[in-house]
């Protein structure tokens, strides 16, 4: 990837993420025109039309205020993700974002389909990448099952250096802190693991230097350490 990337823990479409998403717009590489931003409400897409027309609208009407040319991709399901129409919008985006929804069910969509191959070819040639919650947590190693504690995971996409993304991190219940020691546990050696706080994006590149965006933190496990970083803070994901 060429492109910035974004993982947001929380947030997408709402007037919070406004700073985050002019950040988003002015490093696409839409020079002298308008930014071309996809919407993508795919993690969604087995909550049904209304969830699927609630993200698209939300996400039409939100880079619409900011200035950008917007479209919103009803990609939902197996059969619209090897859209060719589809597929041909993503490609020539400036900015493609997926809201959030379930995780598992955005990876199998996107899977080798048309409009992933095309996502990367625009990430290739500049454009910017950002995912919230779900969209975040597929470019990790693995998503853990949370349901599980985190004893059970399954794959990601593997795009950044890290073995998992935890949107929502500030928002996980006393109950539900067990989960971070046993993925802990079972980080590789040399490899982290990501918390994103809600309301909060973590931006850059793959071999880059990130920089934390929005209201809170972001937080970087090792085996056995932690490191957090408020907004402004800048942090390597170590390769």
């Amino acid at each position: 990837m060429n492109g910035l990337i974004a993982l947001l823990g929380s947030g997408e479409y709402l007037p919070v993420m406004d700073d985050v998403d002019r950040h988003l717009l002015a490093h696409c590489g839409a020079e002298g025109r308008k930014a071309r931003v996809v919407c993508l409400p795919t993690a969604a897409g087995q909550e049904g039309e209304k969830s699927v027309s609630r993200w698209s609208g939300m996400g039409m009407e939100h880079f619409t205020r900011l200035g950008a040319d917007v479209q919103a991709v009803p990609v939902i399901d197996e059969k619209s993700a090897n859209d060719l129409n589809h597929a041909s919008a993503v490609e020539e985006a400036d900015l493609i974002y997926f809201s959030g929804g379930d995780p598992g069910y955005l990876y199998r969509t996107m899977k080798d389909s048309l409009v992933w191959q095309a996502a990367q070819k625009a990430w290739a040639h500049g454009a910017v990448y950002a995912g919230c919650s779900a969209g975040a947590m597929i470019l990790g190693r693995e998503m853990p099952d949370f349901r599980a504690l985190g004893i059970r995971s399954t794959a990601a996409f593997g795009v950044i250096p890290v073995a998992s993304v935890m949107p929502h991190f500030d928002a996980i219940p006393l109950f539900g802190k067990p989960l971070v020691a046993t993925l802990r546990r079972r980080l590789l050696e040399g490899e982290i693991m990501i918390g994103i706080d809600e309301d909060t994006a973590i931006v850059g590149k793959v071999n880059e230097e990130w920089t934390v965006l929005g209201k809170a933190k972001a937080h970087v496990f090792t085996k056995t350490e932690t490191t957090s970083y408020a907004a402004g803070e800048k942090f390597s994901l170590g390769k």
